[in-house]
């Protein structure tokens, strides 16, 4: 008797903590953690990079979800280009889309990361000397001596830059002397050494200095942009290929004390958002600027060329008297340009022996 008290004893207390717990279930006490905005200004106000910038912020989004979302606010939005970099260390901006060339004045080691000196690797290379070289350690280590609350990531390797935009044809390095040509970073510095007076101006100036004569030549970056700021309009002679600039790519930059509030899995979806970026840039922008290229020959009258090997070899000439000047004046520069130099030879010396001359088979199929 007493056994089978305790039974129903114990048999009702289930039923009870069963009831308990089905009703507690049935109505859960739901909070739901509020979403981290974080605001990025690009410099770009709008053309292929500003899709190329929301084309970031497109995949850090789908990622994260309700968790962590980026606003990404054209060009001027909040501060000017030149302000930028200033603006997310102090925390006016969360973030920021751009080139490191856009704040070289602050140091010439910041071309490096992008707008450097060839030593016979394109962005690919120089992105991997980022990830795979200790880029990212020195890159970091510059901002702790500069003393800028930022934290950066790499993305999207540009094919080389255009040497760009002139009244005639250019056919030896000698009438290159004199013009007054635009063009950004240490680039600057190279193409003051081969004798040229250099003005840098931001994109939308370009097409009317050029056009006013305050310019007599000029280049962007790619055929797509030069087209949508109507440089066809202004001259017929199109040159590509250059080392002035022949690797760039974008630096994603965030506000560091922001930054490191976030969770390890939103801090992982920014860099990982940034790596993906890197084959997706390729691949589409690729594809247009060798659309555009044909428009802008065919349906818009350009002369074509590719810019002759004179031109180049004095750039490489020049880009070593740069290179030797900042280095003497800077032990961290110079330590940057070892480091480079060390990967590309490497890296480079397996790629050279390694691809085939695809000209000579684009040739082979197309004449």
């Amino acid at each position: 008797m007493k056994e089978s008290m305790n039974r129903r004893r114990f048999l009702k207390g289930s039923a009870l903590a069963a009831t308990a717990t089905a009703g507690t279930l049935a109505a859960p006490a739901i909070v739901k953690a509020q979403s981290t905005v974080l605001k990025m200004q690009a410099a770009w106000g709008g053309g292929i990079f500003l899709e190329n910038a929301q084309s970031y912020v497109d995949r850090v989004n789908a990622m994260a979800g309700d968790a962590l979302q980026i606003e990404l606010l054209p060009v001027n939005s909040v501060v000017k280009t030149s302000q930028m970099q200033d603006a997310v260390h102090r925390g006016v901006l969360d973030a920021a889309h751009y080139v490191p060339a856009y704040w070289y004045s602050k140091s010439a080691v910041a071309s490096l990361f992008g707008t450097g000196p060839c030593f016979g690797w394109s962005s690919q290379e120089v992105l991997g000397w980022v990830h795979y070289g200790g880029g990212q350690e020195l890159f970091d280590e510059l901002m702790a001596k500069l003393g800028l609350n930022l934290v950066s990531f790499f993305n999207s390797p540009m094919p080389a830059q255009p040497l760009g935009w002139f009244k005639e044809q250019i056919t030896d390095s000698s009438q290159m002397k004199g013009l007054k040509y635009r063009t950004v970073g240490l680039a600057a510095d190279v193409l003051l050494e081969m004798g040229m007076s250099v003005v840098q101006l931001p994109g939308g100036e370009i097409q009317p200095a050029l056009k006013s004569g305050l310019i007599d030549a000029a280049e962007f970056n790619n055929p797509t942009s030069d087209r949508d700021f109507g440089m066809q309009d202004v001259s017929k002679h199109y040159h590509l290929a250059s080392f002035h600039q022949s690797q760039e790519f974008f630096e994603c930059t965030f506000n560091k004390t922001k930054y490191d509030n976030l969770a390890d899995e939103q801090k992982a979806i920014l860099k990982y958002a940034s790596e993906s970026e890197n084959s997706n840039f390729y691949w589409h922008n690729t594809r247009r600027y060798a659309a555009d290229l044909v428009k802008l020959r065919d349906e818009q009258g350009v002369n074509v060329y590719r810019t002759p090997d004179s031109v180049m070899a004095d750039q490489l000439a020049a880009w070593d008297v740069v290179i030797d000047r900042l280095s003497a004046e800077d032990a961290f520069f110079a330590k940057v340009i070892e480091s480079q130099k060390t990967y590309a030879k490497e890296v480079m010396n397996y790629l050279n022996l390694n691809q085939p001359d695809y000209t000579l088979a684009y040739k082979h199929h197309y004449g």
